[in-house]
């Protein structure tokens, strides 16, 4: 009898043995789970490592529980598991998953926002691009004080929020992006543009205001300084800048712009039309890129004070009006007129 209880006895605890070994070498054993390429897998803040297995188990990352918790026993890692969002892909194993959650290798989203945008413009990119309402990035931006430092009668941070590409957690919030931006910007507007600005007799504020104005009339980098000396040397001249997207941000601050500029928007009374109030609007009206920071405080050394659209993309620079009003029939009235009498091409068929 005695014979038997010792034989059952060695039977159960080498079939334990067998079973814990085998559960040891499912660790470093590659497994997956699931039946896509990718699978995401978020780990909230605050939950435990039995809740993240958990997870992990029903998302198909880890092949079960027991393992998983082995896992994170051998790796002493318990208590260093992080919060986010976890991209897996191909067979991984519990150890190489423990591993990449101790990392807080996280997975990064990414969102760009291009030059010449307003804070309305890129808060419907930042909803649009799953991060949260529009109306959070809106309100995010009214935060001057993050620029307070440089620019002590900032309303809010138009013109700050550096345009560029962003690799962000899931979770980022709007306040987290908005100073990102800032910090971003801060590293653009380095310390010699900011004492170029100084040597034109140029506050950081009038720096970057002038620069959205070249941002938002040209995306030809070599065009940036000259219309960058165009409008120093009308503020030089006292001559009325007459910048059309001042008068369209002027209009889209009322929910006035159409999408079209009409001769009597420009009689618009508001401080940013520049076609009314001489000097430069009263802040910017987008987000410049380096490009236009630059050109900003390092004009181009000429002396036009007149440019107009070629509609290819680049303009025409003139010294003098008589000059500048050739190009405008050239290049505005005489190319409409051809388009207009071109013959239209008839609508394909249904």
């Amino acid at each position: 009898m005695r014979r038997v209880v010792l034989l059952v006895v060695l039977a159960t605890a080498t079939a334990g043995a067998w079973a814990g070994w085998r559960q040891y070498v499912r660790l470093d054993a590659p497994y997956r789970g699931y039946p896509g390429a990718e699978q995401f897998v978020e780990v909230p803040s605050g939950i435990g490592t039995r809740a993240i297995g958990t997870r992990l188990v029903q998302a198909g990352v880890v092949r079960d529980l027991a393992t998983w918790r082995l896992a994170v026993w051998r790796s002493g890692n318990a208590t260093a598991l992080k919060a986010g969002e976890y991209r897996f892909s191909g067979a991984i194993s519990a150890a190489d998953a423990v591993a990449k959650i101790a990392r807080g290798d996280v997975h990064l989203r990414t969102v760009t926002f291009p030059e010449g945008l307003t804070i309305k413009q890129m808060a419907a990119i930042f909803e649009n691009a799953g991060f949260g309402p529009a109306g959070d990035f809106i309100a995010a931006a009214g935060d001057a004080t993050l620029v307070g430092a440089i620019d002590p009668a900032a309303r809010n941070l138009e013109g700050y929020l550096f345009p560029d590409t962003y690799a962000l957690p899931r979770g980022t919030s709007a306040p987290d992006l908005v100073r990102r931006m800032v910090a971003r910007f801060e590293l653009a507007m380095t310390p010699d543009l900011r004492q170029a600005a100084g040597d034109l007799g140029l506050s950081v504020r009038e720096a970057v205001t002038l620069a959205s104005l070249v941002e938002k009339e040209t995306a030809a980098a070599d065009e940036r300084p000259l219309v960058s000396a165009v409008y120093h040397n009308r503020l030089r001249q006292r001559i009325g800048l007459q910048c059309d997207p001042t008068v369209i941000y002027a209009l889209d601050l009322r929910g006035r712009f159409s999408g079209n500029l009409t001769r009597a928007d420009l009689a618009i009374d508001s401080p940013y039309n520049t076609y009314r109030y001489r000097g430069l609007p009263p802040g910017p009206i987008a987000a410049p890129g380096r490009l236009s920071l630059e050109a900003a405080v390092r004009p181009a050394p000429v002396d036009y004070v007149y440019f107009v659209s070629r509609n290819d993309g680049s303009h025409a620079f003139a010294l003098t009006l008589p000059e500048h009003n050739r190009n405008v029939r050239k290049y505005q009235v005489e190319f409409f007129r051809k388009q207009a009498r071109a013959p239209r091409k008839p609508a394909p068929r249904q």
